[in-house]
C-alpha cells in the first residue's frame, strides 16, 4: 500500500493530474471514501490532464459521465446506486472498461467483476487537520504498479 497526504484540494488535483499523464485506455481507478473526502477533486485532476477539468460533474444519478479528449475516452462512474453487478452489465459497463480510462466511485460494489489490474484509492479525512486528506493507494495486479511508484515514489509504502 502507498500513502499520500494531501494538504489541499489543489494538491489532490495535481497528484491526480500527474497520475493521469501515465494512464492509457483500459486503465481503471476505483475511488472509495466518504462524501467530501476528495474523490471529486481527484477525478477533476484526471480530467485536467486531458484539458477537461471544467467538465466535472457527479454521475450519481446518471451512473456514468463520458468525457472525450483526442484519442482518449474517460468514463467516470458512480455505482453507489446500483444494486448489484447485473445492473453494471445492463448499462454496458464491460464495454466502457475496455474502451477508455475508467474512474469508478464506490467500485467495491462491483469488485467481483473488476479486471485483475487496477488502482484503488481510499480517501480519508485526516483527524489531525480538517483540510488534509489521506489517500491510500492499493494496486491490484502488476501492470499499474510502476505508475503508482513513479507518481508517489517507490519509497512510499
Amino acid at each position: 500500500m502507498f500513502k499520500f497526504i494531501s494538504h489541499s484540494e489543489d494538491e489532490t488535483i495535481d497528484l491526480a493530474c500527474k497520475m493521469a499523464s501515465k494512464l492509457n485506455n483500459g486503465d481503471l481507478i476505483v475511488l472509495s471514501g466518504n462524501l467530501g473526502s476528495g474523490k471529486t477533486r481527484f477525478t477533476q485532476g484526471i480530467l485536467k490532464n486531458f484539458g477537461l477539468e471544467n467538465d466535472i460533474s457527479s454521475p450519481t444519478f446518471t451512473i456514468v459521465n463520458e468525457h472525450h479528449s483526442g484519442n482518449t475516452n474517460i468514463y467516470h462512474f458512480d455505482v453507489y446506486r446500483l444494486q448489484d453487478v447485473d445492473e453494471f452489465y445492463a448499462i454496458g459497463g464491460e464495454e466502457y472498461l475496455a474502451n477508455g480510462i475508467c474512474i469508478i466511485e464506490w467500485g467495491e460494489i462491483i469488485e467481483e467483476i473488476l479486471p485483475a489490474d487496477y488502482i484503488k484509492v481510499i480517501f480519508e479525512r485526516d483527524p489531525e487537520c480538517e483540510n488534509n486528506r489521506i489517500l491510500n493507494f492499493e494496486v491490484y495486479g502488476n501492470r499499474l504498479l510502476p505508475i503508482v511508484k513513479e507518481v508517489l515514489g517507490s519509497e512510499n509504502t
